[in-house]
């Protein structure tokens, strides 16, 4: 089955969230505030995000793991979407303002198979830092 767009960027959120193995409530909460007021969300049904959810769940947990879901995803989006999908990646992993090793290794693999320049992703890394930051204290 083929996905929908707004599927696949809900897929690589979910993945980017779990990519260090726990979700944290702010990641959850990142997601659903990202896709109920991104402009690229709408006209997405936000009373699916638990299927979608579901769904992603089991492409993960099912032969091909990570990397169908990421395929998927990809093939999925259209060319225009690849910022934004790692845009929303890298929005949902710095919440914490801390990524461990493994949400930097699922961003490197992200990275990788999106046709992205380096100074792209650098540009959207440092606005999400930008835009997390607290005030010194």
């Amino acid at each position: 089955m083929t996905l929908a767009a707004h599927d696949a960027l809900i897929h690589l959120m979910l993945v980017a969230a779990s990519s260090d193995s726990a979700m944290t409530e702010k990641e959850l909460l990142r997601i659903q505030a990202l896709v109920g007021r991104l402009p690229v969300f709408d006209g997405f049904d936000k009373t699916r995000l638990t299927a979608v959810a579901n769904a992603c769940a089991d492409t993960l947990n099912g032969p091909g793991g990570l990397d169908k879901v990421l395929d998927d995803a990809i093939a999925a989006l259209p060319a225009k979407l690849q910022d934004t999908a790692y845009a929303v990646a890298v929005e949902v992993t710095a919440v914490d303002l801390h990524l461990e090793q493994e949400e930097l290794r699922f961003l490197e693999m992200l990275r990788d198979r999106l046709d992205l320049d380096r100074l792209t992703t650098a540009a959207i890394e440092a606005a999400a830092r930008a835009r997390h930051r607290r005030m010194p204290g």
